[in-house]
């Protein structure tokens, strides 16, 4: 057999290719696919949060922030730990990006907190001097659209068995329940806010899109 495959050198070139494949296989795709699966401690994202994500995309914010934090020094010295391919098992599309015109977002949620979103979307330049970010005024009097966030969030627990529901995971339960737990989301950040019209607009029951993108930018840690 080795003889014979020593003799034709078109042969012994393929069988050494597959037996390199296949140990390339049986070595990499087992720790591939431990990688992809969802870190320890990452969650699906609630029903306000998704709502609030709606509007990150409608608004285009990922057209100029990414969230991908490199495995470089100069990325982690001004980001945080670099990021890694599990903590994006429930995004859905993925917001990697790859232009930065303002900085990655990434773990925005571990330095900025809900009064300097607060008032960076009301006005960026007046909080970030030289900042070319536009201004988001009409997110403090649009309503976000739970019912959508909710729509997204049921389909992918039915489809892609997203764990919602599961013990130390979000619930989702009903529309109602939904819409009852966005609300309670919603009244832990407007507590730290200082908008009167987002204010009386929660006594209503209505949840604005600020607070809702708030509350997405708060759950990237």
């Amino acid at each position: 057999m080795f003889h014979w495959l020593e003799r034709n050198p078109f042969f012994f070139a393929v069988g050494v290719f597959i037996v390199i494949a296949y140990a390339g296989i049986v070595t990499i795709l087992p720790d591939f696919m431990n990688s992809a699966r969802p870190v320890v401690g990452t969650k699906p994202y609630t029903v306000l949060q998704l709502a609030g994500r709606h509007v990150y995309i409608k608004d285009s914010c990922n057209a100029c922030h990414s969230q991908l934090i490199r495995p470089f020094k100069s990325e982690t010295d001004r980001y945080g730990m670099y990021s890694l391919s599990g903590e994006y098992a429930y995004d859905r599309p993925f917001l990697w990006g790859s232009k930065r015109t303002g900085p990655d977002l990434m773990r925005v949620g571990n330095y900025r907190t809900t009064d300097w979103h607060e008032n960076h979307m009301l006005n960026p330049a007046e909080i970030v001097p030289g900042s070319i970010m536009p201004k988001y005024p009409h997110m403090f009097k649009n309503v976000a659209d739970i019912e959508t966030a909710y729509a997204e969030a049921l389909t992918v627990k039915k489809v892609f068995n997203v764990p919602y529901d599961k013990s130390g995971m979000p619930k989702l339960g009903t529309l109602e329940e939904a819409k009852a737990q966005a609300l309670k989301e919603a009244e832990e950040i407007v507590a730290n806010m200082k908008s009167p019209e987002v204010k009386e607009a929660l006594k209503r029951g209505e949840i604005k899109e600020i607070v809702a993108i708030i509350a997405y930018l708060n759950s990237l840690k």
